[in-house]
């Protein structure tokens, strides 16, 4: 079972109310609808069907006349239609309704509200005339469909935004390709040649950024010169009302230049020219009119059919969900970007680039403004009834949140470059408040003194970034009468900026004697609300999240009792709702930390920045409160269960003497038998009396007020407060005393997946309900000498230093003027990552920009780097409550901290092998075959002229350029620096959103994995089909979660051999995780390592040594050398080249995973002689008796001391020993037989392991990977060296497996979901 537990977030929303819906992670009991605790396992839950699939045919009007299209009954009529304007066959068609039986359907309709719509009917497309709107609308679509669009220039996606790796890893048809193969006998046939692509890897090589090189595409056929608006636009008012929309122009590929009319009829070829104006119809015979422009360009152009086929066709040769536009999700930003996407080249003319604002948003641009609030409590108050109800709200939930997010980054990003007026300009920057299409903005910044007494700006900043959290909880609880504003943080060039809908009434000016909010603190903890319409809907949230009603007093004294923090507000909006705001403060503080390093300030005293943490924000993660609440629960039942056991002896002994007298009365000539039939029933009934526990009594819920200066009033009220301080202390304390000791010894022993780089550690210490603040204990923790806790302690350390360098950047970053920010950034990373090139790195300010900004500040260019990494350990000093070695800037990993600072900067740098030293020149491997970039790049330059950051100087025209070499003959010019400003090609926006999962999909997960481990196989893969078609339809198929659930599906289909399904949803997995989590982010490189496993399985082993080597490439890249976790891949790689007869390949990578697990787990460990194991049975593969009887010998030691002589390994070992010095024996004997012409056979045969394993994700535990169980060490596969070369030969019983694999591809549940993904040019 997943040691991810479910929480009261995924549970129904009529069980929100209950306590009694949580499950225990020590005892995973479940709770009935009576309030008790089940022991027994829960029974899978039926989930309803969620779609009726079948085929339709559509009429229409022009060739090919009618389509056949799979639809669905839970689908809308927008869906449908969106399917047909996606089509090829229908790419001509925007503006259109469909009929059925000579009656028009509604748009907005479910198809299961269409009467009499079944499999087999037909619908009619019939063509509207066009609106203003959808004239443009149409202009757009079919600029992007014959390829003329080109890339729209947007501040929020940055350089080669949503790209993939896939392609260039794996032809994306490759499945079609390379089918498995049968010899002669029916089995699978093993290539002997088949290509490596581990050959001549290099374990030692530096990680190379060609790995994240993306494919160049092809050039695509160009189907016309030009497209675009007409400089005639807007039609005149007397020609509008005869019905002209839109005036275009377009140069055909032979060169010819039409004018075109757009009307409500269609398009047409003007009169018009370039300079005279006459939109009517041209005369025939060059008079041309149709209802598409698609069509239209058709008539004029006589290849433009070719080659639009054949831009069709270059599409199609790309994997559709490579090619697929991001709707529900922004796309990820990668941290390097190439040349070629920077290029002067690639920047192409299009006039209609600067148009689209007025193509997408009209004239007057209020085509685009909407009303986010309104839109959002809307949706929430949509019916939830039934399953389709439940579908379609929580659908149009996640489109509406992920637009809201959208435009709302798009806005911070313009109000951080200034490019908004504030409402109220008399005030400082940091109070300044901003509104821009119907978003509020304010700085995470303490602009009116709210938390002066918590850390001023740092604990503002917090304090921003917790309410988006509990925002985002709070959505999850989807409590019913409880709203929230749709909020999102940005992080962009040092200023954190809020962005939320505007609620209503929020800036209503209230009467004197009436409060700005409704319910909770109104100024800080002085005036207190306690509006009793509140508390039904804000007492379910509390419950389910833990916080107990209390009381608190305000400045008078005054008792008032409320459901959740003081500072938690709630709103009665104009509208009539009731919105809960400020959800920072729903757990209590961390008082063991607040005591130990924070000091309250005294008036007028002068509090210490060297000293204490920076702001007394210091809150508990909602995951320990679940933890400990879990913790708690399960200790009650473990009580309650032995209390019974220990009086049911004696109740049931009363039960059955009352029960034998009352037979003996009634019956008095009853036998044995039926008295043993009376005592197994009273038994079986008090059986069941112990399996059911009520913890109706059981109640934990914790104050977040306490040690907030609450001040009682009364003795009882005193010791109530007392009370509440104590549970919140012992979950502080359950914090220090268990969580961080089980996390320790959890990666310690390699129970869970390893952290490969600051992100995953960060998401694995939440995970865990660790605040990040304890890094610095963690590394302490894991100062033992153990190989494992030594790499965990690096990995703390960097991410410490990364962090630390955020803060500092930002703190200057946010003051420097925008076209200054490369230049500050450079010199930055220049004082941390560049002094061993060059000690002293200098700046240089254009002066004439310099004085265009005489309010910015440049105080970054006084930091030195000694300055820098005194900033750097005094930050982690006092953050982390840890002191970094001395030398500790030796030590660090460049380029793998060069990469955790741009994602968490937002940074988007020049791709390139930047030099961190002095050593040898690096020659750059990056190849470029379409010849853009033909010359070295040193540092990011071409032939070696390198930047300095002045922007004012001209530089010679010609000036080295046949040379790198540099006057003065060293080798390179004089003030080389490592970074310059022109590498920081972008900065985007880090965005984090409070967007809530889908409960729905989720339970149908959940529904699933429960039924899989209680072996119903066949309710179990139905519930995982609906649940991934739920995950589709609520977020589309490009979304993080969906990316997700494909990785875990196909973990789970290949746990029950359903190979060739988990290699398709492992494809899947693969490339939305590159696009919409990172290329190179840890969830990618997991899912190519267990992309590469599938592939194996399923007889594609070329394939999957393509995905373990770039997967390792790019582990090299995030982590660096010697990862604990790449000893399974390198295992499985050298499994897999044995698999293809290369024995002295494998024996290779079965030697490089012993030197890393001898590193990260000690020579004389257990999983260290389990790969010695197996590496004597690579070099007995291989002819190398002798190293096989010492690596053998070497394994049975290990197993002799560590597991006992009885055990399976050591017995295994030991066999194997003695088979293997017979063999050696044998073959000494065999060589001297062959000089005196006798001939001896050799017998081996021994026990071996052949297996390939999963790869656990991070923080997972290893034991739920395989079938839910888990060894301290691994037995070995019982066969024998015969049966491994039959296997390895292709022997064996493969038949089955091979008719298994076509079965499953043949009902692959996702098969015609991959097939209805639209060909996107």
């Amino acid at each position: 079972m997943s040691d991810e537990i479910t929480d009261v977030n995924n549970t129904d929303i009529n069980n929100i109310s209950q306590t009694t819906n949580a499950v225990s992670e020590d005892n995973p009991d479940r709770l009935d609808q009576n309030g008790e605790v089940s022991i027994a396992a829960e029974e899978p839950k039926e989930v309803e069907a969620v779609e009726d699939v079948f085929e339709i045919t559509v009429k229409l009007p022009h060739t090919p006349y009618e389509i056949p299209l799979m639809v669905s009954t839970q689908e809308q009529v927008q869906d449908l239609r969106q399917s047909i304007i996606d089509t090829p066959k229908t790419f001509q068609y925007t503006c259109f309704h469909l009929e059925f039986n000579g009656t028009r359907i509604n748009d907005f309709i479910e198809l299961s509200e269409v009467k009499g719509l079944a499999a087999g009917v037909e619908l009619r497309l019939i063509e509207d005339p066009y609106t203003d709107k959808e004239a443009r609308m149409h202009l757009v679509r079919i600029r992007e469909v014959i390829g003329v669009a080109g890339d729209r220039a947007d501040n929020l996606l940055g350089i080669s935004s949503g790209v993939s790796l896939h392609e260039r890893v794996i032809p994306w048809n490759h499945l079609e390709t390379s089918s498995v193969r049968l010899d002669k006998s029916g089995n699978t046939a093993r290539p002997t040649g088949a290509e490596n692509s581990l050959a001549e890897y290099d374990f030692n090589a530096h990680a190379s950024i060609a790995t994240l090189e993306p494919l160049l595409p092809e050039p695509l056929p160009k189907t016309v010169k030009g497209l675009s608006v007409s400089a005639w636009n807007p039609p005149p008012h007397n020609l509008r009302q005869k019905g002209h929309l839109l005036y275009l122009q377009l140069t055909t590929q032979e060169g010819d230049q039409y004018q075109i009319t757009s009307h409500v009829s269609g398009f047409f070829v003007n009169k018009s020219s370039n300079s005279k104006f006459d939109p009517f119809p041209k005369p025939p015979p060059k008079d041309a009119a149709t209802h598409s422009l698609l069509n239209l360009i058709t008539n004029l152009s006589p290849s433009f059919s070719k080659s639009f086929e054949a831009l069709i066709e270059s599409n199609n040769k790309r994997d559709p969900l490579a090619n697929f536009q991001l709707t529900n999700a922004i796309p990820s930003n990668p941290w390097l970007v190439y040349p070629t996407a920077t290029s002067l080249t690639v920047h192409q003319p299009d006039i209609t680039r600067v148009q689209e604002t007025y193509l997408l948003a009209g004239v007057e641009n209020t085509e685009t403004l909407r009303d986010w609030n309104e839109e959002i409590q809307s949706t929430r108050e949509l019916p939830r009834e039934a399953v389709h109800d439940r579908v379609f709200r929580e659908r149009l939930m996640s489109k509406i949140l992920s637009e809201f997010d959208e435009a709302a980054a798009r806005g911070a990003i313009m109000v951080a470059r200034g490019e908004i007026a504030p409402l109220n300009p008399t005030e400082s920057k940091e109070a300044q408040i901003f509104v821009y299409n119907n978003i509020f903005y304010s700085y995470g910044a303490d602009g009116v003194g709210t938390f002066t007494s918590e850390g001023g700006d740092e604990a503002a900043r917090v304090a921003v970034g917790k309410d988006v959290c509990g925002v985002r909880s709070v959505n999850q609880l989807d409590v019913i009468g409880v709203h929230t504003a749709g909020t999102i943080i940005v992080d962009y060039l040092g200023k954190r900026l809020v962005a939320q809908s505007i609620v209503p009434g929020i800036f209503k000016q209230r009467e004197p004697d009436e409060h700005q909010v409704d319910y909770g603190g109104v100024e800080g903890r002085d005036i207190v609300v306690d509006n009793e319409a509140f508390v039904p809907a804000f007492s379910k949230v509390s419950k389910a999240l833990r916080v107990k009603k209390h009381p608190v007093w305000d400045k008078e004294g005054k008792r008032h009792m409320l459901e959740g923090s003081v500072e938690t507000k709630g709103l009665l909006g104009t509208d009539g709702r009731k919105y809960i705001l400020d959800l920072y403060r729903l757990t209590p503080l961390d008082i063991s930390w607040l005591e130990e390093y924070w000091t309250d300030c005294v008036d007028g005293e002068v509090k210490s920045q060297d000293r204490d943490y920076p702001h007394r924000m210091t809150t508990l993660r909602p995951e320990l409160i679940e933890a400990y609440w879990r913790l708690k629960m399960s200790e009650y039942v473990k009580t309650e269960v032995e209390k019974r056991r220990n009086a049911s002896p004696k109740q049931t002994s009363s039960q059955l003497n009352a029960g034998s007298k009352d037979d003996e009365a009634s019956e008095p000539h009853s036998d044995n038998t039926n008295s043993h039939l009376v005592n197994g029933n009273a038994q079986n009934e008090a059986e069941n009396m112990e399996e059911r526990v009520d913890i109706s009594a059981f109640n934990i819920y914790l104050n977040p007020d306490v040690y907030c200066g609450q001040a009682p009033q009364t003795d009882a009220e005193k010791e109530e407060l007392s009370n509440d301080e104590k549970e919140v202390r012992a979950v502080c304390d359950f914090l220090h005393k268990k969580v961080l000791s089980e996390l320790i010894q959890d990666l310690k022993e390699g129970e869970v997946g390893f952290p490969m780089d600051g992100s995953s550690l960060s998401r694995l210490l939440h995970k865990r309900g660790i605040n990040i603040r304890y890094l610095g204990k963690v590394v302490s923790l894991a100062e033992d000498g153990d190989p494992r806790l030594q790499a965990l302690k690096a990995l703390a350390i960097q991410e410490m230093i990364a962090r630390a360098f955020k803060h500092i950047a930002n703190s200057y970053l946010k003051n420097v003027p925008t076209v200054f920010a490369p230049t500050c950034i450079a010199h930055l990373l220049n004082c941390l990552l560049g002094t061993a090139l060059n000690e002293k790195p200098a700046v240089e300010i254009d002066e004439d920009l310099r004085y265009l900004y005489p309010e910015g500040s440049y105080a970054f260019a006084d930091t030195t780097p000694s300055g820098l990494v005194a900033d750097i350990e005094k930050n982690i000093r006092i953050r982390y409550r840890y002191t970094l070695n001395e030398g500790w800037l030796s030590d660090i990993k460049h380029l793998q901290l060069l990469r955790d600072i741009s994602l968490k900067l937002g940074l988007q740098m020049l791709a390139k092998n930047y030099r961190f030293d002095t050593g040898p020149k690096i020659t750059n491997d990056i190849s470029f075959t379409n010849g853009t970039l033909a010359a070295t790049m040193v540092n990011g330059h071409a032939n070696g002229s390198i930047s300095n950051g002045s922007s004012g100087k001209k530089k010679k025209k010609n000036g080295d350029r046949g040379s790198p070499i540099s006057p003065n003959g060293s080798g390179m010019p004089n003030h080389t620096l490592t970074f310059v400003p022109d590498d920081i090609c972008n900065v985007v926006p880090v965005i984090k959103d409070s967007c809530p999962k889908s409960v729905l999909a989720e339970e149908a997960l959940e529904a699933g994995r429960i039924s899989m481990m209680q072996g119903n196989k066949d309710m179990g893969q139905e519930l995982l089909v609906q649940s991934l078609t739920l995950h589709e339809q609520v977020y589309g198929i490009l979304h993080p979660e969906v990316a997700r659930v494909y990785h875990q599906l196909a973990m789970l289909y290949y746990q029950i051999d359903e190979k060739a399904a988990a290699v398709e949803l492992a494809h899947k997995a693969v490339i939305i995780s590159e696009r919409t989590l990172g290329f190179d982010s840890n969830e990618t490189v997991l899912s190519y390592l267990n992309l590469g496993l599938f592939e194996h399985s399923n007889g594609n082993t070329s394939v999957a040594l393509s995905c373990l080597r770039h997967a390792l490439e790019l582990l090299k890249i995030i982590y660096g050398f010697d990862h604990p976790d790449s000893i399974t891949t390198m295992n499985n790689a050298a499994v897999m080249l044995q698999q293809l007869k290369m024995f002295h390949e494998s024996r290779v990578w079965f030697e490089a995973s012993i030197s890393v697990s001898e590193k990260v787990a000690g020579k004389s460990s257990v999983s260290t002689a389990t790969l010695m194991f197996q590496l004597a049975q690579a070099l007995a593969l291989d002819g190398d008796s002798k190293g096989a009887v010492s690596r053998m010998r070497e394994a049975y030691t290990v197993f002799l001391a560590h597991l006992g002589p009885e055990h399976r390994n050591t017995k295994d070992s030991e066999h194997w020993l003695e088979q293997l010095t017979q063999s050696a024996v044998s073959i000494a004997k065999q060589a001297k037989d062959l000089q005196s012409g006798r001939v001896r056979r050799v017998l081996m045969k021994p026990r071996v392991t052949l297996n390939t394993r999963p790869q656990p994700q991070v923080g997972q535990f290893s034991g739920d990977m395989i079938n839910g169980s888990s060894n301290g060490s691994r037995d070995l596969d019982p066969r024998s060296i015969d049966d491994l070369l039959r296997y390895i030969e292709g022997g064996g019983d493969t038949s089955k497996s091979t008719a298994s694999k076509k079965r499953n591809a043949r009902s692959n549940p996702k098969r015609r979901g991959g097939n209805q993904i639209g060909v996107s040019p």
